[in-house]
C-alpha cells in the first residue's frame, strides 16, 4: 500500500495538501509532509477541491510531491510531475479518511462529488471549514471524534455542514479505543421562502437543526443536546429517533436520569422497528444493547424475532429467541406435601 501527495507550502511553514493518489479507497493522512529542504511540515489543510472528482485548479504557488508507504514519515519532496499516471484518491472512488491531528482547515468544495464517502474520522483539534465542504456526500453517516467528548474540538464546523443523517462517536483512545460517548444528528431540510416584501425567511424541518447548535467554543453542550428530546419530535423518522435514544443509553455519558427516564420510555414504543433497522444492518451488537436494556416486550421481540427469521439472520434470531424466553413470566412452582398422596 503506498500514496502520493501533491500539496504547497503555506507562509505560515505548514503544508496544503492539494491531491492524493493511490489504489486503496481508505486513507489515513499522515501529520507532515517534507518541505523542499527536508524538513517536515505540519499538514495543516486540505485545500479547496482537494479530493473532490472535479479537478479544479485552486493550487497557488509551486507544487510539491512526495511518497507515502503509510508508515513513518513521507518523503523526500520533488516537484510534482504532471506527467505521471497515478490514480486519484478523490470523487466516486474515496469511501474512508482519517485526517491528522495536525489539520485545522477544510477548504470549499474539498470533498465535492465524494458520493462513496461513508465515514470520516477526525483529531481533537479545532477545525475551520469553507463552504459546500460535503456537497453531495450523500453516504457520509458516520464521524469519529479521536477525543474525549467534553473536549473543544471541531465536530460543531463538520455537523453543520452535513444535514442528513449522521451518528458521531467519541473516542479518547484513537479509532481502535473504547467508544466513550456516541451522538447522533438526525437529517433536517431548511426552505428559503421570499415575502412580498423580498426577505428572505429561512425555516427549518425537523429537529436536526436544533441539535447542531448545541456547542459553544467547540464544546458540546450534552444538557441542551438532550433537553431537545423533549421539546418534540414529531417531524422526524421515529425510528432514526429510536437510535438515537439507544446510543445515548449504550454509551450514558453525563446522562441525566430525567432524559434516561424520556429516551427508555420512546426506545420502547419503537422497539420492534429499531430492532428491524439493527437486523438490516447487521448490527448484533447494537441489537444486543438494545436487548439488554430490557425494553422490549413480548410484542416487539416476536416482531424483532419474525424480521431476523426473514432475513435469514441465524445469529440474531438466536439471540431474540433467548430473549423471548427470558422475557416469559416464570411459572409458579408446585409445592407437595404427604397430605397429596
Amino acid at each position: 500500500m503506498g500514496y502520493t501527495f501533491d500539496y504547497t507550502v503555506q507562509p505560515d511553514g505548514t503544508a496544503a495538501l492539494a491531491r492524493a493518489y493511490g489504489e486503496e479507497p481508505v486513507l489515513t493522512l499522515p501529520g507532515a509532509l517534507p518541505g523542499p529542504e527536508g524538513q517536515m511540515l505540519p499538514l495543516a489543510k486540505l485545500g479547496n477541491y482537494c479530493f473532490s472528482g472535479t479537478v479544479r485548479d485552486g493550487v497557488s504557488g509551486p507544487v510539491l510531491r512526495c511518497s507515502w508507504d503509510g508508515e513513518g514519515l513521507p518523503g523526500p519532496a520533488r516537484p510534482a510531475d504532471g506527467a505521471e499516471e497515478l490514480h486519484p484518491v478523490a470523487g466516486n472512488f474515496l469511501e474512508e479518511i482519517t485526517l491528522p491531528e495536525s489539520l485545522r482547515e477544510i477548504g470549499s468544495c474539498a470533498f465535492y462529488n465524494c458520493r462513496a464517502l461513508r465515514r470520516m474520522t477526525l483529531g481533537s483539534g479545532p477545525l475551520a471549514v469553507g463552504s459546500d465542504v460535503f456537497l453531495n456526500c450523500f453516504v457520509l453517516t458516520e464521524i469519529r471524534v479521536c477525543a474525549p467528548p467534553e473536549a473543544a474540538t471541531g465536530l460543531s464546523a463538520i455537523v453543520n455542514n452535513i444535514s442528513s443523517n449522521l451518528r458521531v462517536s467519541f473516542l479518547p483512545e484513537g479509532p481502535e479505543g473504547e467508544t466513550a460517548a456516541v451522538f447522533r444528528y438526525p437529517e433536517y431540510w431548511e426552505d428559503i421562502e421570499e415575502t412580498p416584501a423580498h426577505i428572505l425567511l429561512h425555516t427549518f424541518s425537523g429537529q436536526g437543526y436544533h441539535y447542531r447548535q448545541c456547542f459553544r467554543d467547540g464544546k458540546l453542550l450534552w444538557d441542551e443536546y438532550d433537553a431537545i428530546f423533549a421539546q418534540g419530535h414529531g417531524g422526524d423518522d421515529p425510528t432514526y429517533m429510536a437510535l438515537l435514544c439507544l446510543d445515548r443509553l449504550r454509551y450514558p455519558w453525563q446522562l441525566e436520569p430525567q432524559a434516561e427516564k424520556q429516551y427508555r420510555a420512546f426506545l420502547a414504543q419503537q422497539g420492534a422497528a429499531v430492532a428491524g433497522a439493527l437486523i438490516k444492518a447487521q448490527d448484533r451488537e447494537g441489537l444486543k444493547a438494545l436487548i439488554g436494556l430490557k425494553v422490549l416486550d413480548g410484542a416487539a421481540l416476536e416482531a424483532a424475532s419474525g424480521a431476523a427469521q426473514r432475513a435469514g439472520d441465524a445469529q440474531s434470531a438466536a439471540l431474540l429467541a433467548d430473549a423471548e424466553y427470558h422475557a416469559r413470566p416464570a411459572k409458579p412452582k408446585r409445592h407437595y406435601t404427604f397430605d397429596d398422596f
